[in-house]
């Protein structure tokens, strides 16, 4: 067994944290970036873009950052010619207002090589993007249906249980990925799985003549769950973050931890 490994064979419901899902989100988008770009031929390239969102007071995602630019006001400092030596410079002593507080979302493009033009979008959504009436919400559904009623293929993955979701795939499945690709149709492919069931291998198609690519969404987890050891900092003696399992499903998860928590213990015997 390996010590780093999940107790569960698909998402962990431990990890649907608002808290943790920033860092979640930003090593599951390099962790595809990477296992796309080692298929793609050489006439596309992956990008890591990002947005920016401006959060409102009151906001639930509103919380202290560290500011990129700084603005200042200049006063005043007598005491630090009598604190500093005689062989120091004096320096102007500004104070730091405060930063607007924002939200940074990393998403990905697949790009053609030789007119930078967006082949591909992969979202992967997080709370705030799920959440009616936030400001992160409303660019979200309009990005989706512009990119979607485009030429560009759009990829979106929901591994969040909570949350609104489209009423195309509401209610089917605990978790999803969906391709609308950029032929004009209304066709939609969905891959949907639960939380008992290994995540799907999903197609990530390109321009003709090139065939579509094949992302393992399971591998990519779980290198990514090996990495940020998890297995180390994650308390699974509390209950799973909201909203609640159902009972089948919770009772399954109590016995996948108990089971690889007995596992864990003898292997370090």
């Amino acid at each position: 067994m390996d010590p780093l490994s999940s107790p569960f064979p698909g998402m962990d419901p431990f990890l649907e944290t608002a808290y943790r899902w920033k860092s979640i989100h930003t090593r599951l988008i390099v962790g595809m970036s990477d296992a796309l770009s080692l298929q793609l031929p050489p006439a596309y390239f992956v990008e890591i873009e990002e947005r920016v969102y401006i959060t409102q007071p009151g906001d639930q995602e509103r919380r202290p950052i560290e500011p990129d630019v700084y603005i200042v006001h200049e006063q005043a400092a007598p005491y630090l010619a009598m604190s500093t030596p005689n062989t120091v410079t004096p320096p102007l002593i500004f104070k730091m207002l405060d930063d607007e507080p924002k939200i940074e979302h990393r998403y990905l493009e697949i790009r053609d090589t030789a007119s930078l033009e967006v082949v591909t979008t992969i979202e992967i959504l997080s709370p705030f993007n799920k959440r009616p009436g936030a400001q992160g919400f409303d660019a979200f559904q309009n990005k989706r249906s512009a990119v979607m009623a485009s030429a560009t293929h759009w990829i979106e993955i929901d591994l969040l249980r909570a949350g609104a979701r489209p009423a195309q795939v509401s209610a089917k499945g605990d978790y999803y990925a969906l391709l609308k690709r950029g032929d004009q149709s209304r066709m939609l492919a969905v891959w949907f799985f639960n939380l008992q069931d290994r995540m799907p291998t999903i197609a990530v198609p390109l321009r003709p003549p090139h065939s579509d690519v094949a992302l393992d969404l399971q591998a990519v987890w779980d290198e990514m769950y090996r990495r940020a050891r998890y297995a180390y900092s994650l308390d699974y003696s509390q209950p799973a973050p909201p909203p609640p399992l159902r009972p089948d499903d919770r009772r399954w998860a109590e016995e996948r931890i108990q089971t690889w928590q007995v596992a864990r213990e003898s292997q370090s015997r």
